[in-house]
């Protein structure tokens, strides 16, 4: 049975975005992007920030943090490692090719995050909102430029080798270590790799 017209187109088009998310180009976009909203969304929070004063703000910023950290492993879990073609494919390009620039589209993370945006100040004052989403968006930025960093760098030091591992680990037993720039959630939800004993 022949594909319909409109599975073919989309399969096209899911097949260019790929090829266009692997680009060194667009990995430097995005984080240009990403950078770029991150501190709007930070800067205008701040401003609009009133109750609490600066120790508030810095509570909630923390608690963006702590939720980018859930969203990380989620995302890598649950979507990267699953039927998903626009993640599962790109993600699967990216362990096949470790030292490849294999990343989300450049306007998708910014979309997403101003849709979460809209979502988090229909909800809670407009400075909490800013600022969660800010950084939010700042943790993501982090993950994407740690994540280069590991495949990029061999790191001397024992405590950034440890974590650098840590994520390799994952490149050989993809069912585990799903987060990068926390253990936590592999602890928490019991996917933290590891090692059994041999036997003797």
């Amino acid at each position: 049975m022949r594909p319909n017209k409109t599975q073919s187109l989309l399969r096209s088009g899911v097949d260019a975005i790929v090829r266009m998310s692997s680009t060194r180009a667009n990995y430097w976009a995005e984080v240009v992007v990403d950078a770029a909203l991150s501190l709007l969304l930070l800067g205008a929070g701040w401003r609009l920030h009133g109750d609490g004063g600066a120790p508030a703000a810095l509570l909630t910023c923390a608690l963006g943090l702590f939720a980018f950290s859930f969203i990380e492993y989620f995302f890598h879990r649950w979507m990267f490692h699953t039927r998903v073609p626009l993640f599962a494919q790109g993600h699967r390009m990216h362990h096949e090719h470790p030292l490849g620039y294999d990343s989300l589209p450049f306007f998708l993370p910014g979309l997403v995050l101003l849709l979460l945006t809209g979502t988090f100040m229909a909800i809670m004052p407009d400075g909490t909102a800013l600022l969660l989403a800010g950084s939010i968006t700042a943790g993501y930025i982090a993950y994407g430029l740690s994540h280069f960093i590991i495949h990029h760098v061999r790191f001397k030091h024992p405590l950034l080798r440890r974590w650098a591992g840590a994520h390799h680990v994952h490149h050989y037993h993809p069912d585990s270590n799903f987060g990068l720039t926390t253990p936590l959630w592999d602890i928490v939800l019991g996917t933290r790799y590891v090692r059994r004993p041999r036997d003797h």
